[in-house]
């Protein structure tokens, strides 16, 4: 069995992460290693799961960033390792970190990144390896995701079809029930990107496409990805491996404008006009007409600072990292 490194990234959401762990320490998957990296959290976060891995006699190692890129103590082998990147980098940024970790420890087969806000089956990691290990030319595999508070509720089956034409993805099997069979051909088929909640990669993907974009941030860096690796490695997906996901629970993310958080409205606008310049320019005059849209809408809910945010990205004039 190769060795599977399983990455989160925390943001001021320890209690999430701390049920996330739980869920993981379960994991019926022989080899596996954990590593949360902080991005800044500035409500005790790495106190509390210092505390937390104290108390549950999990032992762990920590690192600075500068520390764990270049792979840590190599003689130092925990269940858990926790990395400080004292500041905000972002879902790439964080990640990144952790993956060059677990690259430069020279052990990884596959890296496992998960969101912190999610918990899984015990078997999640053992039917994910074990459909990457079936096609080698896969090199990203995804899981059933469904809602944490509704659970028969799925979010995605492994990924989605991102249309460039409005510069929107849509989830395969989004808004349906979970309990009738899964065609997994057809969700294989159907998908252009994997859902980025849980995503495992291949450390073959890793060398050969490199490292997640941080160009984006927030959102898009799995479609930025999938996009990388056209023609080289395949999607794959994994029906039995099942991830609880607490939609929104980290930032806010919703598809409803009336309560999707500033923060999310803000990256995910400027990220589709972003990706599309870079690998669709011929749709930007559609998806700019949609973001128009968007715009208007904020309008009519009377979201002012929402339609002003949404006129500077269209301008422009928006900083490439904060709202």
């Amino acid at each position: 069995m190769k060795r599977v490194y399983v990455i989160l990234v925390n943001w001021n959401g320890w209690q999430d992460t701390i049920e996330c762990l739980e869920s993981l320490l379960l994991l019926e998957y022989p080899d596996f290693r954990i590593v949360v990296c902080d991005n800044g959290s500035e409500d005790d976060s790495l106190q509390k799961i210092r505390n937390w891995a104290d108390s549950y006699e999990a032992g762990y190692v920590e690192y600075q960033r500068t520390e764990a890129e270049t792979g840590g103590f190599l003689t130092a082998d925990p269940v858990l390792t926790l990395i400080r990147n004292c500041e905000n980098l972002g879902f790439a940024g964080g990640n990144n970190v952790g993956l060059r970790y677990a690259m430069s420890r020279g052990d990884a087969g596959y890296c496992w990144l998960l969101n912190n806000d999610t918990v899984v089956e015990s078997d999640a990691l053992s039917h994910l390896v074990s459909r990457m290990e079936q096609q080698s030319t896969v090199g990203i595999c995804g899981s059933t995701i469904r809602l944490y508070h509704d659970r028969k509720q799925i979010q995605a089956l492994g990924g989605g079809h991102y249309c460039r034409w409005i510069g929107l993805p849509w989830h395969y099997g989004r808004f349906s029930k979970w309990g009738k069979g899964v065609n997994q051909q057809r969700a294989e088929a159907r998908m252009n990107y994997v859902e980025g909640a849980s995503t495992l990669v291949s450390r073959q993907f890793l060398d050969e496409v490199g490292l997640l974009c941080e160009d984006y941030f927030l959102y898009f860096e799995e479609a930025d990805w999938a996009i990388r690796a056209n023609g080289r490695f395949s999607l794959g997906y994994a029906a039995q491996s099942v991830v609880y996901h607490k939609v929104g629970g980290s930032i806010g993310t919703s598809s409803n404008p009336v309560t999707k958080s500033y923060t999310s409205d803000y990256f995910n606008i400027r990220n589709r006009l972003l990706f599309t310049r870079r690998f669709y320019p011929a749709a930007l005059p559609t998806v700019w007409l949609v973001i128009v849209g968007a715009l208007l809408l904020r309008l009519c809910l009377g979201k002012w600072d929402r339609a002003a945010m949404i006129s500077r990205v269209l301008c422009n004039r928006c900083n490439v990292t904060k709202p």
